[in-house]
């Protein structure tokens, strides 16, 4: 039982069972927690709720006398934290003039770069309805993107170049959605249109983010709702590692347009990811019909066969 909790993060008897539980959930089944998972929830809950209510009035009476309350990313550092991950910040963070892009594995993304960094984000619109973690992320002015929402590209440009002269450090996940830290989708660079032409000074700073074995375990994914996976990730034992890599960021002003100042960012994301994995990188499993991606002939990843045999697929069990 201990190896299968390392392992997991979960009380279900036997890794097997605990992979056809995460396999279920993809495809938005209720995940059933345990008597000791929901103390787990309810005791990260309360911790929260004390740090919000420790921090709330001490951003309000700073706001009285300064702008640029620290108070948020304080808050969502800890939040991170209280969540399960051990944040390791690895490579040196632009502090301003500063446009953040990274791979998307699950909402605790948010919490650990904006408790790292600062940065405010885009982040997909199914976050914002999300209870707590959706609020969480708005103290750091997210702008919650709907993809399916053409007409409204442009006011959400407007909001990022607000977000952008008023933090400073803005953060985009261009894959458009959640994956399970083995594959990387491509970029979408419609949000990236507020660097054509690049402000003055700005530069574009690739971020890796990096689960480790847990990723598929953590990961947002396939047909799962918000609410089920943050009740899933808040019911976990112990803790798990986040490495949240800041690799050398580049000036856009030597890409020709959004698309290649995507393309490059991706490079340079993918080559770490391959990296740390030791692997290449997998075709990710689901359709993701927002951004018009389909799955095709993937083979890996959760909710299909799994070549890995520590990892058994639901067809097996």
């Amino acid at each position: 039982m201990p190896e299968v909790a390392e392992t997991t993060g979960t009380d279900a008897p036997t890794e097997g069972k605990a992979w056809e539980l995460r396999v279920a959930a993809a495809r938005g089944e209720t995940t059933p927690i345990s008597i000791r998972g929901w103390f787990r929830v309810l005791r990260r809950a309360l911790a929260l709720l004390i740090l919000l209510i420790s921090f709330l009035p001490l951003h309000f009476l700073y706001r009285v006398f300064a702008y640029g309350s620290p108070f948020p990313m304080l808050f969502l550092r800890y939040a991170a934290r209280i969540s399960g991950a051990k944040v390791e910040v690895i490579g040196t963070h632009l502090k301003r003039d500063v446009f953040y892009v990274a791979n998307h594995v699950s909402w605790l993304d948010i919490l650990s770069m904006a408790g790292a960094c600062g940065t405010a984000f885009v982040a997909k619109a199914e976050l914002a309805s999300a209870p707590l973690v959706g609020w969480l992320a708005s103290l750091n002015r997210t702008v919650f993107v709907k993809r399916e929402h053409r007409m409204g590209v442009a006011e959400q440009i407007n909001a990022l170049k607000e977000a952008l002269a008023d933090n400073w450090a803005v953060t985009v996940f261009p894959e458009g959605t959640t994956t399970d830290g083995q594959s990387l989708l491509p970029f979408k660079t419609s949000m990236l249109s507020v660097l054509e032409p690049p402000p003055p000074g700005v530069l574009v700073q690739p971020v890796l983010l990096d689960y480790g074995s847990v990723a598929e375990w953590i990961g947002w994914i396939g047909e799962e709702g918000g609410l089920n996976n943050a009740k899933r990730v808040l019911a976990r034992r112990g803790t798990f590692p986040l490495r949240v890599e800041f690799l050398e960021p580049f000036s856009p002003a030597e890409f020709r347009g959004r698309k290649a100042i995507g393309q490059e960012s991706r490079r340079r994301i993918e080559e770490a990811l391959c990296e740390t994995l030791g692997k290449p990188l997998r075709k990710f499993a689901h359709d993701v019909a927002p951004i018009r991606y389909e799955k095709g002939d993937a083979t890996d990843g959760v909710g299909v066969k799994d070549t890995d045999p520590m990892v058994p697929d639901d067809a097996s069990i």
